[in-house]
């Protein structure tokens, strides 16, 4: 039996440092020779050897059914050309598991990488618009889903670590 799915229509909300302090940072432009600081990228690159790339992407509409996290890297994402693109967000999720026996109603799921997460619930997704000359950081574990945009094709600049993609954990579906 096939599970049917539902749509929901969520309202971009613009990333700014403030509206996603929740999910990590959003990085403008600074003073060339200011010191490092708490608007700089607070990055954790530890668990890895690090990958700067530029990411080409084509078809990426406004709209998803799955979203992913990271469990051991903070990840950097910006348009090449300050253009605007979208990208949707929840809460990081990962949990000990005595942590989760000890709650009840709380339930985890072991990711094939491991580490236990509680699965995002459809209302707290929230999707971000980011336009101009700036990048986000997602914090560790932060759900995702994106770069979305209207464009046939953008490129991004990516900071994650080198086997990101291939640790990374999708719920999937995860109907929108």
């Amino acid at each position: 039996m096939e599970s049917e799915l539902t749509v929901i229509k969520l309202k971009p909300i613009e990333a700014t440092p403030e509206s996603f302090k929740e999910f990590g940072q959003v990085i403008e432009a600074s003073p060339d020779g200011e010191e490092f600081g708490p608007t700089d990228a607070q990055l954790d690159l530890s668990k890895g050897i690090p990958r700067f790339y530029i990411m080409n992407l084509q078809n990426r509409p406004l709209k998803f059914s799955t979203i992913t996290h990271h469990a051991s890297v903070t990840q950097c994402l910006g348009s090449i050309g300050g253009h605007v693109w979208y990208l949707g967000i929840a809460m990081p999720s990962l949990v000990d598991l005595e942590e989760v026996k000890n709650e009840k109603g709380k339930i985890a799921v072991q990711s094939r990488c491991g580490h236990f997460y509680v699965p995002p619930a459809i209302d707290n997704v929230h999707v971000f618009r980011i336009a101009g000359p700036k990048f986000i950081k997602l914090n560790r574990g932060t759900w995702h889903a994106g770069p979305l945009f209207k464009a046939d094709a953008m490129d991004f600049y990516n900071l994650e670590l080198s086997n990101t993609n291939v640790s990374s954990c999708a719920l999937k579906p995860f109907s929108l």
